[in-house]
């Protein structure tokens, strides 16, 4: 009988990236909706070339030397706004966008501009706001050129002049042509997005390869300290507690020798509720037997703050997924009942666009922050490296909020 071949995909694995798209057949690429996502991501830079054009036009009106003067204050003034603008649309045609293997302080208006200033993201934001200052006539040039050219061919037989032999051969090679324009618009945004990536995040794949391999090391590291303490510690435990047991219904109950045994015995009792709490922080059983939900609520249960839990799957996530998104929120949790002083937590999770998102919220008083050695920084680096973005949310006052999300496919 054939060996299980185990958890497999549900459906077949989708392009990722507007590039892997193009290489997809070409009945099965004009049918999704890379074409589109890939137009509206050209388009996108009609509005880079409005604070563009009238820099340019303020440099024309003043001349001489002043006009770099004005050149260089309007691109700093816009530069981030515009690198901010990229970066979100880049989303369109790149699902497995480079994400910082940071933690990221969002909605913390009390951060300012000077920490911001010595980020490298920021600069490197800017420098990618002077390329799309540089560039974005010519992501107009090619969606001209391959869409327009088709639609002027397939107006042709309307042409004042213009006569049925001409113009009804015309339309129909323009009609051929409009669905081939999808292939050097996508082929096009994909080449740009690899341009924006290598800005964002240079030398980040190498480091998150890096930091994978350390991850799988550590992760056949920790099952086999599971499996030794399982499978040998905790039964020498299990069958002293009960030798224990026996001996102390053998013994007179006033004895000093029975007080002796009673006492060892709930030492022993002890130590063993002890070893299975360090098992199951080494890796829960239930995580690997009935998934993350059913992982997530246990954790919850041994909270000393009240969690509420709503989290809701298809299925089975991805083995080093479900890990990570595990210790997250346990990680939290602890947080939570440590520093937090919150009366309340929730953790909420589903799985929506092949994407887990997975968010631990209390109401506590805030101001986490990743240096103080909560351990928010290295949660941070295991998301990161299953190219997932851990987003931290936490003001003076309050409420607190870890949001994780991380690319991943459901599996059977």
């Amino acid at each position: 009988m054939p060996a299980d071949p185990g958890p497999v995909n549900v459906g077949c694995v989708p392009a990722r990236s507007a590039l892997e798209a193009v290489t997809q057949s070409p009945r099965r690429f004009l049918r999704s909706s890379w074409p589109w996502r890939s137009f509206a991501y050209l388009l996108g830079s009609g509005v880079l070339a409005v604070p563009a054009l009238g820099l340019y036009l303020l440099a024309h009106q003043v001349g001489g030397a002043a006009a770099y003067l004005a050149l260089l204050a309007g691109a700093a003034v816009l530069a981030l706004p515009l690198g901010m603008f990229e970066h979100a649309r880049l989303r369109l045609i790149d699902r497995d966008l480079a994400r910082r293997p940071a933690v990221v302080r969002a909605r913390q208006p009390h951060a300012g501009w000077p920490p911001r200033l010595r980020e490298p993201a920021t600069w490197r934001t800017a420098a990618l706001a002077g390329l799309l200052f540089a560039t974005w006539w010519m992501d107009i040039g090619v969606l001209s050129a391959a869409v327009w050219t088709p639609l002027l061919l397939m107006s042709a037989p309307f042409q004042p002049g213009t006569d049925a032999l001409t113009g009804l051969p015309l339309a129909f090679a323009g009609l051929v042509l409009l669905p081939l324009a999808a292939y050097p618009v996508t082929a096009w945004a994909g080449a740009r997005a690899t341009i924006v990536r290598a800005i964002l995040a240079p030398r980040e794949a190498e480091i998150i390869r890096s930091r994978a391999r350390l991850v799988d090391a550590f992760e056949v590291e920790r099952r086999r300290i599971e499996r030794d303490l399982h499978d040998g510690a905790q039964q020498r435990l299990v069958s002293l507690t009960m030798n224990l047991g026996l001996a102390l219904l053998d013994l007179p109950p006033r004895s000093a020798a029975a007080g002796q045994v009673r006492a060892a015995h709930e030492e022993a009792k002890m130590a063993l509720a002890e070893l299975r709490e360090l098992i199951r922080g080494v890796h829960p059983q239930v995580l690997t037997d009935r998934g993350l939900p059913a992982a997530v609520a246990e954790a919850a249960d041994r909270s000393p703050v009240p969690v509420t839990v709503d989290v809701a799957l298809p299925g089975r996530l991805p083995e080093a997924v479900e890990i990570a998104a595990y210790y997250v929120v346990c990680e939290s949790l602890a947080n939570v009942a440590k520093h937090s002083g919150a009366a309340r937590c929730s953790v909420l999770g589903h799985h929506r666009a092949e994407t887990l998102v997975l968010e631990v919220r209390d109401d506590g008083r805030g101001g986490a922050d990743p240096a103080s050695g909560s351990g928010l920084a290295g949660l941070a680096d295991r998301v990161a490296v299953v190219e997932g973005v851990m987003t931290l949310s936490s003001p003076p006052g309050g409420p607190t909020s870890v949001r994780v999300e991380i690319p991943c496919d459901v599996r059977a």
